[in-house]
């Protein structure tokens, strides 16, 4: 399995701009156009996969605790932006390298508003329980994101009609301003204000979307939630956030696994907890019980001589491993002993007995009843 940070020379505490920086480098050296060797394309391929995984926080934290595998049970997509060929290179190297993609310059240019833009990333909490964690659930959401406007395929334009060139700065999406100071006056190009540095401007926007291009719209989305996940886990559904602009790809919806407390079991990490009375003769001469698991009932031996609080182990009953669904933790069983609320003679008889036997003199019937008393609260 490829370790994304040795692919990109980066030690796991990285930052954005070391890892932005180490991709730099290496995509420079491995790119098809630049290095012919037979190796190339793929190695190039492996940066991109490294890269976009690593400078998205929600799936670097996923890829750091569960591995490449722990992605794709998250639902995270690790084909990596160049796979199927080159076409979407230059939304990943016009942010690295500036306006001219690939072209090698230092330089970070200002993001072309023409451009295609990819959408944003939306997120969703969700809460499940804790069983739905342990066996894997599919749950129905629904979210609110924003599509492409069907009335008019995404220009902003009314039907029939279409952009112009903009008035104010003749198509070049830029103007001069003067700025009066204390020094004297100085221009600057800025950005037009009218059609905010497209060039082009609509003077007829489209009725549905006010010319926006996208409209907010309502799904309803199945999501597929793997066993083991526990809370902070997230999964993300590729292409289900914003929709781009001008033909950018959708931005991805991010769905945040919250799990609910359950009554009587306790969750850490893949093991489960929960305790289990037992009586004083059951915990001196051992016994065999019938407990809750999350897999519902099983039979736990009590060893002879167990105490209060001794902790017994059910291998194998505790939560799935994400991203090995056939390795699972325990489940840890702590004894509290149960003590008789009252004594019937005969108990009576026998507490006396053990404690003759135990303490070499005989209770006095004073030291009964106090006995009685806190074993009854």
């Amino acid at each position: 399995m490829s370790d994304f940070y040795e692919i990109l020379g980066v030690d796991k505490n990285a930052t954005k701009d070391e890892i932005k920086s180490a991709f730099r480098k290496k995509a420079r050296q491995y790119h098809p156009d630049v290095n012919k060797a037979p190796d190339a394309e793929e190695k190039f391929k492996e940066l991109g996969r490294a890269y976009e995984t690593l400078m998205d926080d929600n799936k670097r934290a996923t890829y750091d605790r569960y591995g490449e595998d722990g992605l794709k049970e998250a639902g995270y997509s690790t084909s990596g932006p160049f796979d199927g060929g080159f076409g979407g290179l230059n939304e990943i190297f016009e942010s690295i390298f500036g306006a001219g993609g690939f072209g090698f310059s230092s330089g970070f240019a200002q993001q072309d508003p023409n451009a295609p833009q990819r959408g944003e990333d939306l997120r969703l909490n969700l809460e499940i329980e804790l069983e739905e964690a342990v066996t894997g659930v599919k749950k129905e959401v629904k979210i609110s994101h924003l599509e492409v406007c069907d009335e008019c395929n995404g220009t902003g334009a009314q039907k029939g009609t279409e952009a112009q060139t903009c008035p104010t700065c003749g198509g070049t999406g830029k103007v001069q301003q003067v700025i009066d100071t204390p020094l004297g006056s100085f221009r600057q190009i800025a950005t037009c204000p009218k059609c905010m540095g497209k060039g082009k401007y609509n003077p007829n926007p489209c009725h549905k979307c006010k010319g926006e291009g996208r409209v907010q719209v309502q799904r309803t989305l199945r999501i597929n939630i793997p066993k083991g996940v526990d809370s902070g886990a997230r999964i993300g559904l590729s292409g289900e956030g914003n929709c781009g602009k001008n033909g950018g790809r959708s931005g991805d919806l991010i769905v945040v696994i919250y799990v609910k407390e359950h009554k009587e079991f306790k969750r850490n990490g893949f093991d489960l907890y929960s305790t289990v009375d037992v009586t004083f003769p059951q915990a001196a001469l051992g016994d065999t019980i019938e407990v809750n698991t999350i897999d519902g009932k099983r039979e736990l031996t009590i060893p002879s001589g167990s105490s209060q609080d001794d902790v017994i182990q059910l291998k194998g009953a505790g939560v799935p491993y994400l991203g090995n669904q056939n390795k699972r933790g325990n489940h840890n069983f702590v004894i509290k002993l149960k003590s008789p609320k009252s004594l019937n003679q005969e108990e009576k008889q026998l507490y006396k007995k053990l404690y003759e036997i135990n303490c070499n003199k005989k209770p006095s019937d004073k030291f009964i009843d106090k006995m009685k008393n806190v074993l009854h609260n």
